[in-house]
This record gives structure tokens, C-alpha cells and sequence, in this order.
């Protein structure tokens, strides 16, 4: 047992109940509220004798739930038992019987803190029968996976979070703050703190090409809540089925369902989404990815692109996820639509895989018919993101720190890439690699193969390396693939994280 540990036990021989008026409340047990707001404790029903197995109990399985994490404090012994009115021995027990099984423990002054939280059964890394859908219980197999321990994370959309700017940050923090005034601590605009609006408005003019009054501009927390606003909108005009790419996002599909909103799949091929398809399919308004695929990679060709508008201009709505145009290493930019036919064009962004997904930043641009009921949505949704993280990030934007730290991005990703790339050429010779030339993944097929391409997922991460199936992204069926990531790690990860793949495709080949 642990010094520590042994004070807990001590305490709990010597502590007698509390003196004069305490002392009276804690044998009664009954006057007054015996209660306490954390975990809403209520002893007063409780009987005398089995109190202590009752604080115990509720101890636990608040550790069990994940109410009290490890790192959480307990209430110091004292207070605890003057708010429930009972003796302090009682409590000391109670936080001793948790001891003894190792899930707290005694820091001296520091209290006595959650130490260990029971294990639980890990999700499914695989989707279920019959393909993932989005449903009130759960979020399907991406957040499954993404709570999977492993060595080596090549998950697609995982930005490099080691390269987060924090000193940049910090001084755009401290510059922030010194210019508040306590008025600009209250509740602030729903549609976004006005800095915020003009600095997107100048980041996408800069970087997309793209013309657009602050006065355009609604701060979303991500492209998740963007699309979960726009479901609503869409639903409420009448809008049914949404059109969307095949393959295509998981999440963005689920995100759709979720807003009960039907995806419509439509065939996406070396051009981008076959528009001739999308109207066949007869879906009045459609989400993509016209500026790098996912997850293939392909750009919107010039023909697609001129036929899409086309689409638009006789009353579709195009909703444009531009998640991470600007990471481009060998060709050109590529123009957004919104900056071709605004008029029927949503745009949506974020800084998710520029800076971090921790800070649910990102930017909406609507149509002037959608504007108001979009407003509406977010002001009714949050009341609008924190606005400390708006104004420090519009000055990031503003001072051109944000432009620097792209650059630095680039140069890091393009080596990354590059070994990527190298590794599946050694190690993997017989695959297919799609998309190379911009963003942050990477998707390999193996054509003429056939076994599943979820098995070799899953041997994967038996052996410690995370990925995604092709087929989680799919309607119907395709060559086994699998889709990479290599902006999160190190190179010699990624060298690694490609030979332990290899190794998993042996052992699964049939």
C-alpha cells in the first residue's frame, strides 16, 4: 500500500464525527437536506447501516461511466460528509474501499484523486451488416475506430496536431485579451464575431478566389455543424434526398442521415461526379468535394464543372465542401465554385486540417435565399461559437501567421507524402495510389484481388496501424482499397505503418 494510501487509512480509524451542531446533524442523518450537488448525492433515504456501501457504490460507478475521469478530485472528506450530514469516518471508508481496489488514490494535500477507471470492451473496428448508417444510438464505425488505441494512426483526415502553432497562438491570445473590454465578454453575434467574418472573407478571397462580403459569412463549429444546419434548412423547404458522391465521405453521409435528410449515390469517376448521372437521379440539391475528391483525389474537370453550373443555374443547390483545398504540393489551385456561380453555391470550411479539429472553427457561405433561415438554424443551435477563439484566429488571419504556417505545412506534408509514397512503392508494389498531389491522404487499390478490404483493416490494427476500408466510403462495390493518412506522423512511422500493412495483406491474401 502506498504512503498515501496508508494516511487514507489511517484517517478512516481516527476521524470521529464532527463536533456541536455537525455532530447532531451527522447521527440523526435525517434533519435537514442530506445531500450534496456533486453527483447529485441524496443519502437522506438511505439506510444508517449501509451507507457506506451506498457512497462507495455511487463512487464507482460514476468512475465506471467516465462522470469522474482519472485525474478527477473527490470532494475533500470533511466537506463531503457536512453536506450529506454524516460523519466524516464514513466518507474516508467509503474513499478507502475505492483505494483498496486501486481506482483512487491519496495525494496528501493534493486530495484524493481518480487513478484508474475500469476497462471496458472496445468497439467494433468493422461496420455492421448491411453498411454503416448514422443512427440516434451511435456514430458508426469512423468514431469506433477513432477511439481504437494503436501505434501507428494513418487514418485519413488526421492533421498533424504536433504542428499546431502554439507560441503563435498564444501571443495572438495574450494581444487578444489585452484589447477586451468586459462588455466583450457577453453573448456575441450568432453569425460570427464581425473580426472573425472580415477575416474569412479576406482568407478566401486570398486563398479560393472567392468574393464574399463579411456580411455573407456564418462561423460554424466545423463543416459537421454546417451540414447539420443546411439539413434543416433543406428539410424545411421540401428538400428530401440529397445527391451525394460515390465514393464519398462516411461521416458527411451520416451527418445527411442523421438530418434526415435520404443520400442519393452518384458515380464518381477520373473527371469527378458524373453530372449527367446527378440528373437522372433527379435530386434537387448535391454535396461534393469539387477541389480533391474524397476520397479519390480527382479534381472536377472542366467540362464536369461547366455542366454542374449548368445543373445549378436551372434550380439545383450545390452544397461545396472545400475540407482541405489548400493543401496542394504539385499542380495549380484549383478555383471553388462558390467563386463561379455564388447564387447557387453553399461553401463550407474550416480550419480543422489547417490547425486542429479541437477547435470546431469553420465558415458558412449561403445563397441569399437559404441566409436567413441558415441564422436562424445556428442562432437556435448554440447562439454562436466562443468568440475568444474567433478573434484570436482572426488575428492569426489578419497578421499573415496563418499564410506562414500553411507554407510550413506544405514543405512538411510534401516530405511525408513522399515517403508515403516511396513505402507503398517498396512494399506494396501491386497497388493502385489515387490522389497524390494534394491534400492529406492518400487511397490504394488492389485490382483483381478479392478479399475484403475491411479484413485487411482489421489485421491491421491487430498489428497497431489504423486505417480506413475503401468500402466504408462506397455504395456499391469496387476493388479493395484502403485510404491513408500521412500527415499526422513522423516519416519513419509512416515507413513502419506501411511494412506492418504489407505484413497484415499476407496474412489475409487468400
Amino acid at each position: 500500500m502506498s504512503r498515501s494510501n496508508e494516511g487514507m487509512v489511517q484517517g478512516s480509524k481516527t476521524d470521529g464525527p464532527p463536533s456541536g451542531a455537525d455532530a447532531g446533524r451527522g447521527r440523526a442523518g435525517t434533519s435537514g437536506e442530506a445531500g450534496s450537488d456533486f453527483l447529485q448525492l441524496d443519502i437522506g433515504r438511505v439506510p444508517a447501516g449501509g451507507r457506506t456501501e451506498w457512497l462507495a457504490g455511487r463512487l464507482r460507478a460514476a468512475i465506471a461511466d467516465g462522470t469522474l475521469p482519472a485525474g478527477s478530485r473527490l470532494p475533500a472528506s470533511r466537506v463531503l460528509a457536512a453536506e450529506l450530514q454524516v460523519s466524516r469516518g464514513l466518507v474516508t471508508e467509503a474513499y478507502q474501499r475505492l483505494a483498496e481496489t486501486g481506482q483512487v488514490s491519496g495525494r496528501g494535500r493534493a486530495g484524493t484523486v481518480v487513478v484508474a477507471v475500469p476497462s471496458r470492451a472496445e468497439p467494433p473496428a468493422q461496420p455492421p451488416a448491411g453498411g454503416a448508417r448514422a443512427t440516434d444510438a451511435g456514430a458508426g464505425p469512423v468514431d469506433a475506430l477513432r477511439a481504437r488505441p494503436c501505434r501507428i494512426d494513418l487514418s485519413p483526415g488526421v492533421p498533424d496536431l504536433a504542428a499546431f502553432p502554439r507560441t503563435a497562438w498564444l501571443r495572438a491570445e495574450r494581444q487578444v485579451l489585452a484589447d477586451l473590454t468586459p462588455a466583450d465578454f457577453g453573448y456575441g453575434n450568432p453569425q460570427g464575431a464581425p473580426a472573425l467574418r472580415e477575416a474569412v472573407a479576406g482568407w478566401l478571397a486570398r486563398n479560393r478566389g472567392i468574393r464574399a462580403d463579411p456580411g455573407e459569412v456564418v462561423i460554424v463549429a466545423g463543416v459537421a455543424q454546417a451540414l447539420a444546419l443546411l439539413s434543416q434548412v433543406l428539410r424545411e423547404t421540401g428538400v428530401r434526398r440529397l445527391a451525394v458522391e460515390d465514393p464519398g465521405s462516411l461521416g458527411a453521409r451520416q451527418q445527411l442521415e442523421y438530418g434526415q435528410l435520404e443520400p442519393v449515390p452518384v458515380p464518381v469517376d477520373g473527371a469527378g461526379l458524373d453530372v449527367a448521372a446527378l440528373r437522372a437521379s433527379g435530386a434537387r440539391a448535391v454535396l461534393l468535394t469539387p477541389a480533391h475528391q474524397f476520397p479519390t483525389g480527382v479534381v472536377l474537370d472542366g467540362d464536369r464543372r461547366r455542366d454542374l453550373l449548368g445543373w445549378a443555374a436551372d434550380g439545383g443547390l450545390v452544397i461545396e465542401d472545400d475540407y482541405d483545398a489548400e493543401h496542394r504540393y504539385d499542380r495549380a489551385p484549383v478555383p471553388a465554385l462558390r467563386a463561379l456561380l455564388p447564387e447557387a453555391v453553399c461553401y463550407a470550411g474550416s480550419v480543422s486540417k489547417l490547425l486542429a479539429p479541437a477547435l470546431r472553427l469553420g465558415w458558412l457561405l449561403v445563397p441569399a435565399r437559404h441566409r436567413d433561415a441558415v441564422l436562424a438554424a445556428k442562432r437556435y443551435a448554440d447562439l454562436g461559437n466562443p468568440v475568444l477563439a474567433q478573434l484570436v484566429l482572426a488575428r492569426l488571419m489578419d497578421s499573415g501567421e496563418l499564410e506562414r504556417h500553411l507554407r510550413f505545412l506544405r514543405r512538411r506534408h510534401r516530405r511525408r507524402r513522399d515517403a508515403m509514397l516511396r513505402a507503398l512503392h517498396d512494399r506494396l508494389p501491386g497497388a493502385r495510389v489515387h490522389g497524390a498531389a494534394a491534400g492529406l491522404h492518400l487511397t490504394v487499390t488492389f485490382d483483381g484481388d478479392a478479399f475484403e478490404d475491411t479484413a485487411l483493416a482489421s489485421a491491421a490494427l491487430e498489428l497497431g496501424v489504423k486505417c480506413h476500408p475503401l468500402s466504408w466510403h462506397r455504395f456499391r462495390p469496387g476493388p479493395p482499397g484502403l485510404i491513408l493518412g500521412y500527415a499526422s506522423g513522423p516519416v519513419a512511422e509512416i515507413e513502419e505503418g506501411i511494412a506492418v500493412l504489407a505484413a497484415a495483406l499476407r496474412r489475409i491474401r487468400p
